[in-house]
């Protein structure tokens, strides 16, 4: 029989074909599932202000759920009334382990988490420098977070993920910034570590450059408006950035579903300046 009259091949490529679409509308769903946050639960620790503020407003603007803590009570109850009625509030002594393992215990399961906590950065030159102030620079922004990890991951759902905060110190140094740039570094080593060892759970972080945040509140408002001044027209883009810009970064990785163990820098261009 000819090639014309066996239908065969025929049938081979209609399975071929089928596959195909099966397999597309496997990929659509899953880029459906990741591409919005619609009745995500979204714990973001450091959630009271700053980046961690307006991760949880951009978040429950597209249908999620924050669940915000920090240790200031008041800007809790402030920031979850912002929210109307679409976020949870808690005061957490982040320094304290067994408040973080009650915390978890008590929320119940979630989405993903957000860990924007941070205090005023210890600018010091070494010869200078208090060393015990200096160990407690790693207390919130690496112990508290690592932490934070520990205790949330037997909660966090499948497809869910942690989002951590660097900063571009780690890569971008100055003098003075001795501790600052260890611990961005440290942050980022953990990102990729924590990555394989909660797989399939991804972990990721996000590293701002200058922000107008409550980071520089041990500056004076003058003080802090020339350095956001001097810094911008120092900057590609001109500017220092927004909570809002930084925000989105970590919508991004919440979202997309295929990145784990990646730092993603948004810093306006400071690491090529």
């Amino acid at each position: 029989m000819d090639r014309m009259g066996d239908g065969s091949h025929l049938l081979e490529r209609g399975k071929h074909f089928g596959q195909q679409e099966e397999l597309m509308t496997q990929r659509n769903q899953q880029m459906q599932s990741h591409a919005a946050l619609s009745d995500k639960r979204i714990v973001v620790l450091g959630g009271s202000s700053g980046i961690g503020l307006a991760v949880a407003q951009q978040a429950v603007a597209q249908g999620a759920t924050a669940i915000i803590a920090s240790s200031n009570a008041d800007r809790v109850r402030q920031a979850a009334a912002e929210l109307e009625g679409k976020a949870e509030g808690h005061a957490l002594d982040l320094s304290n382990e067994r408040d973080i393992q009650n915390f978890f215990q008590k929320i119940g399961d979630f989405d993903h988490l957000v860990f924007t906590a941070g205090d005023t950065l210890q600018l010091s030159e070494l010869v200078a420098m208090d060393l015990t102030k200096a160990r407690r620079a790693f207390e919130l922004r690496y112990w508290a977070a690592l932490a934070a990890v520990k205790y949330a991951s037997k909660s966090i759902r499948k497809g869910g993920s942690v989002v951590l905060t660097t900063g571009v110190a780690g890569q971008r140094p100055h003098k003075g910034w001795v501790i600052a740039a260890s611990v961005c570094g440290t942050i980022e080593a953990l990102t990729r570590a924590l990555a394989l060892e909660l797989a399939p759970i991804r972990v990721n972080a996000v590293s701002p450059g200058v922000v107008r945040t409550n980071l520089w509140q041990n500056m004076t408002v003058a003080e802090r408006e020339d350095m956001y001044e001097g810094v911008g027209k120092r900057l590609p883009v001109g500017r220092v950035g927004e909570p809002y810009d930084i925000a989105q970064a970590y919508l991004f990785l919440m979202q997309e579903g295929f990145s784990t163990g990646q730092t993603l820098v948004v810093d306006g261009g400071t690491v090529l300046v």
